[in-house]
C-alpha cells in the first residue's frame, strides 16, 4: 500500500492551500484522516473523512477555515485549507484506515 501526499509549499497568511493524497494497492474504499505536527512534537488529528464521505470530523483549530473531500477516484482526499495561519505551519499526513501513512508535505505559512 502506497500513500502519496502532494500540495504543500510556502504561503502567505491568509492565503490558501490544497492538499492531495492518493493510495495505491489497496482495494476498497476507507476512512482517512489528514494529520498534522503539533508543538512538542505530538500529531494533532487535522480531519477525518469517513469511507462514504458521511461522516466528517475536524480539529477545533481548523474547523471552518479547513475542508476535506474525497476525490472521484477511491481513496483519493483533499484538504482544502483557507485564511491560513502561521501556527497551521506544519508537516501534513496522510493517513488510510488509521494504519498507512504517506511520507508527509510540508505547509509553511510566512510573510
Amino acid at each position: 500500500v502506497e500513500v502519496v501526499e502532494s500540495g504543500g509549499g510556502l504561503v502567505q497568511p491568509g492565503g490558501s492551500l490544497t492538499l492531495s493524497c492518493s493510495v495505491s494497492g489497496y482495494y476498497g474504499a476507507a476512512p482517512m484522516s489528514w494529520i498534522r505536527r503539533s508543538p512538542g512534537d505530538g500529531r494533532e488529528l487535522v480531519a477525518f473523512i469517513s469511507s462514504d464521505g458521511r461522516v466528517i470530523k475536524y480539529a477545533d483549530s481548523v474547523r471552518s477555515r479547513f475542508t476535506v473531500s474525497r476525490g472521484e477516484q477511491e481513496n483519493t482526499i483533499y484538504l482544502h485549507m483557507n485564511n491560513l495561519r502561521p501556527e497551521d505551519s506544519s508537516q501534513y499526513w496522510c493517513v488510510l484506515d488509521d494504519g498507512y501513512w504517506g511520507h508527509g508535505t510540508h505547509v509553511t505559512v510566512s510573510s
